[in-house]
């Protein structure tokens, strides 16, 4: 019988030792013994299975990877030690001098670096496409495309990508549908259904949940995980024993903690909606969000992250954060603590006042990742630092 969501989450665990033990513990070390000479050969080999060295495995990082396979419900997968490093081997790791990208406008904004000033170094090309627009996709398409990459829900605009489309129109032109399943968590989408052949976290936000440690992750089919982890074995981008058990932990109440992000969004989103003081308000469950009917059939809940927008621009932006009393104010998202930002100063202040615009980034855009404490607690300091 196939195991609930919460159950995969909770009861995939490393084998135990002999000591028995119910919680998992953190191996902390850099490499493991071999039982002879020929042992040693075979694993290398790769004829036999076992651990050599933590940056190429490590019983925490398996338990943790294997888990965002169960519920992603893909087949391989592997660790990074952060969310961009996963970001970046997703696309290094694959792509080759000549091979070209479509992306969509809207990603984050060390992603954008990535594809407009670090791969074409190596003459890797990307074209940009509209999210809003997507029959206009056959347009960027080339002979030397190898890949789409996409976020959905995007950051910061939460902008949202028909992904049973983009799965289609990546088989039709023989491409890796990579997507940045980051906002929405495996919880609330889980885009190989759609046809992703990637799926990529920045375990470091909703995953881990508490602001507490850094994390990567890219899971999907099998021949292609292998040849990132071919790349990140010999690059190096490790995620770290401890973090690897921190966030495999963090995984048995990731239900729970969305169900309370997602709660909380909605509710905040709804008492902005009714204010006179702030315009474009926009979560993907919000009846006015223009992608609502997509949100409702692709994804189980709205997400913990929200935006709106202020007519006064960057100076009504910086009056209502500073006068916020309770909330933090950090680039961060997806803590147990709601968090607020300023995209265009802060996130993606390194891109040009154009290319903001041209993601939905306006100089009066707030983002708010909704957090654990009491909704009428976050209400209440977000009103008060309105007036």
């Amino acid at each position: 019988m196939k195991k609930r969501f919460e159950t995969r989450a909770i009861r995939e665990q490393a084998a135990r030792s002999e000591h028995r033990e119910h919680s998992v513990p953190v191996y902390l070390t850099s490499s493991f013994t071999f039982d002879s000479a020929e042992h040693g050969q075979a694993l290398f080999a790769g004829e036999t299975e076992g651990n050599v060295y933590s940056r190429y495995s490590n019983p925490n990082t398996d338990e943790f990877v294997r888990k965002i396979c169960l519920l992603e419900e893909v087949e391989d997968g592997l660790a990074t030690a952060s969310g961009m490093a996963a970001v970046y081997v997703s696309l290094a790791g694959l792509l080759n001098s000549g091979d070209h990208i479509i992306a969509a406008r809207a990603v984050f904004g060390s992603t954008h670096q990535i594809l407009t000033r670090i791969l074409p170094r190596w003459n890797i090309s990307h074209t940009y496409v509209d999210i809003s627009r997507p029959e206009s996709w056959e347009d960027a398409v080339r002979p030397q495309t190898r890949m789409l990459f996409l976020e959905s829900p995007s950051n910061p605009g939460l902008e949202l990508i028909d992904l049973e489309f983009a799965g289609t129109f990546a088989r039709r032109h023989n491409l890796i549908l990579n997507v940045d399943n980051c906002f929405a968590t495996p919880y609330l989408q889980r885009p190989a259904e759609y046809g992703a052949d990637l799926v990529i976290h920045s375990a470091t936000k909703f995953i881990d949940g508490q602001g507490r440690t850094l994390g990567g992750v890219v899971a999907g089919k099998p021949e292609l995980i292998e040849q990132l982890r071919f790349f990140a074995r010999h690059t190096g981008p490790a995620l770290s024993p401890f973090n690897a058990w921190v966030l495999s932990k963090s995984l048995e109440t990731l239900t729970v903690r969305m169900e309370r992000h997602c709660e909380n969004a909605l509710k905040l989103a709804t008492f902005l909606d009714q204010h006179p003081k702030v315009t474009g308000v926009r979560y993907p469950f919000l009846p006015s969000h223009p992608q609502y009917d997509l949100a409702r059939r692709q994804m189980t809940l709205g997400g913990g992250v929200l935006v709106f927008d202020f007519d006064g621009g960057f100076d009504a932006a910086r009056r209502f954060i500073d006068r916020l009393q309770m909330l933090s104010i950090s680039s961060n998202l997806g803590d147990t603590r709601t968090i607020v930002t300023h995209p265009a100063s802060t996130t993606h202040s390194k891109l040009t006042e154009e290319e903001r615009r041209a993601a939905g980034i306006t100089p009066g855009l707030v983002r708010i990742s909704a957090g654990l404490e009491h909704i009428d607690d976050i209400i209440a300091d977000v009103e008060q630092a309105l007036m």
